[in-house]
């Protein structure tokens, strides 16, 4: 039965996202990250962490390794890896910053938090937390396919990916 879902997430995934997959996907850095999607006019997905995050270590291990997560990210997403922490230089909006004070620029004080920009910077959503992967990739795709772009309520959206016999 759970292979039976796993091949339907990925078959989802892979018609939501003709020619992406798994093996499209890396992790860039910030800055990388950012003239990317200046360049391709692709939304940002930002997974703020920590070395020492235990959680952060269990979004890696249980939730960006699932083909489905990775197929959406490559699909819709320039995907970015920012240690809070960490004295790594990222530029942004014409500013220098650390990757530690651009955490702090976007007001992130938990891990893992997930930022998801626009191409230009501006804030989409943030989501707090560690969050499982069957969901995580249901918030993928309602942010990817622009549901909160064009004003579908997340609550309205899970209904009707449920009743769709999407996972909780």
């Amino acid at each position: 039965m759970r292979l039976a879902a796993v091949v339907l997430a990925l078959s989802l995934a892979a018609s939501a996202a003709p020619g992406a997959g798994a093996a499209d996907f890396r992790w860039r850095s910030f800055s990388e990250g950012y003239a990317e999607a200046q360049a391709t006019g692709r939304p940002m997905l930002v997974d703020v962490y920590t070395d020492w995050c235990g959680w952060c270590k269990r979004m890696d291990r249980d939730v960006y390794t699932k083909p489905e997560v990775r197929a959406a990210l490559a699909a819709w997403f320039v995907p970015i890896k920012l240690n809070a922490e960490s004295p790594e230089a990222a530029r942004f909006e014409g500013r220098a910053f650390t990757a530690r004070t651009l955490a702090q620029h976007f007001g992130v004080s938990g891990y893992p938090t997930t930022l998801f920009l626009r191409s230009s910077g501006a804030p989409i959503t943030r989501v707090p937390g560690y969050v499982p992967a069957e969901r995580f990739a249901l918030i993928l795709r309602y942010i990817g396919e622009d549901h909160i772009g064009r004003g579908v309520k997340w609550d309205a959206f899970e209904r009707a990916a449920q009743a769709k016999g999407a996972p909780r």
